[in-house]
């Protein structure tokens, strides 16, 4: 599973076999999130989540807009060899 970052105790990945569109999986050590890539909007929006706290979930979206460029490259990186 490559990890794109590790940001406030959460690691930011992908799994190695993944499918469209692009999305990033979050987890730490109490809680899951997953966030889907929407073209048509240019942002990221939340798919799902599971026990993780309002405050912590605010952190996760931003950096998630943050590095939304680190986020493509390292899936073009790995997935289009």
């Amino acid at each position: 599973m490559p990890e794109i970052f590790n940001l406030y105790g959460f690691s930011f990945f992908f799994w190695s076999k993944e499918h469209e569109p692009i999305h990033v999986h979050v987890e730490g050590a109490d809680g899951y999130a997953t966030f889907d890539w929407d073209e048509a909007n240019g942002t990221f929006n939340q798919r799902e989540c599971y026990n993780i706290k309002a405050g912590d979930l605010r952190k996760i979206k931003k950096a998630i807009a943050d590095r939304k460029q680190d986020i493509f490259d390292k899936w073009n990186e790995y997935f289009n060899k």
